[in-house]
């Protein structure tokens, strides 16, 4: 009897460390699978940048680092090319400026209506219908800005060319306030509920306590969308390829037709440029400096958040 026991007991403990050791085996393969995704982004972003830097190489062989940076003129797709970057950076923070002047002020105040002021039924409704904007297709949006937006545009403005930076600006803010709003929004909700109930008892009003403890408290969070909204107004291309005019001027004057660096590599890449030409190496050279133009941007933001975060 004592045996049979025993070998009860053993078979059980041995049943009990095989499940161990599944469980074991199964959260290692879990952690490994997690590091993979991780890492994956990771790897994505060094093979992109070295594709660009290796192919940016050679143009610079042939084109001084001190004419791409200073020269104010972009042909080089002309018999004479010039290769100055200046006349796509001006057209790109034009379109970005615009965009941002939109985006930035509307999305706040819709995420602070939809975090303070909306009953929680209305605030389920008319989040989902906002970022319905998200899902319209870029190219919607830019036919949008040529055909509807830009012939009122004229109206106000009658020596407003056809294809111009402000029409394309304004619908790109339209465009992005759902990137703003939302993760504003989240953001705000975050906060804890002490911080408002905290206000209130000091005899503050819910627009004082909005403006005051809720969106500085969330200012991290907040932060980290309007770098977004940024990133998304740099790098986007159909609405300026489509309603800005492809022309690369250096001007800042909203109603003038601009060209932008993503604009540029879209038009490039549409046509019949030889791989390895100087013409087609330039639009990995854009890239790059577009992929710096962000880096940069999402470094500032980094650094405002930590501050803010370490604030609060």
């Amino acid at each position: 009897m004592e045996a049979i026991g025993l070998n009860k007991l053993s078979a059980l403990q041995q049943t009990q460390l095989n499940v161990k050791r599944f469980r074991i085996w199964k959260e290692r393969a879990i952690e490994c699978a997690l590091f993979m995704a991780a890492a994956s982004s990771v790897l994505i972003t060094i093979g992109i940048l070295s594709i660009l830097v290796i192919e940016s190489i050679p143009f610079f062989e042939s084109v001084s680092f001190g004419e791409f940076v200073t020269g104010t003129e972009w042909t080089p797709l002309f018999a004479n090319p010039k290769f100055g970057i200046l006349p796509l950076l001006a057209g790109t923070f034009l379109t970005t400026l615009i965009a941002l002047s939109v985006a930035i002020p509307v999305g706040t105040i819709i995420a602070t209506y939809l975090s303070e002021y909306a009953p929680a039924r209305m605030r389920e409704m008319l989040k989902p219908i906002l970022e319905l904007l998200a899902g319209v297709p870029t190219v919607v949006y830019g036919y949008f800005a040529l055909l509807f937006v830009t012939p009122i545009l004229q109206k106000f403005f009658p020596e407003m060319s056809g294809f111009n930076a402000l029409s394309a600006g304004l619908v790109m803010g339209i465009m992005i306030v759902p990137y703003v709003s939302s993760l504003s929004e989240d953001a705000m909700r975050a906060v804890p509920a002490y911080l408002r109930e905290g206000s209130f008892a000091t005899g503050a009003t819910r627009l004082q306590t909005s403006f005051r403890v809720v969106i500085p408290a969330a200012f991290s969070g907040v932060m980290s969308a309007y770098i977004l909204a940024i990133s998304r107004a740099l790098g986007e291309t159909m609405v300026v390829a489509i309603a800005a005019g492809l022309q690369p001027n250096l001007t800042m004057n909203p109603t003038e037709p601009v060209a932008t660096i993503t604009a540029f590599i879209v038009q490039v890449s549409l046509g019949d440029l030889p791989h390895g030409s100087i013409g087609y190496q330039s639009i990995y050279v854009a890239g790059l400096t577009l992929m710096l133009l962000t880096l940069v941007f999402n470094l500032i933001g980094f650094a405002l958040r930590r501050r803010f975060r370490e604030a609060y």
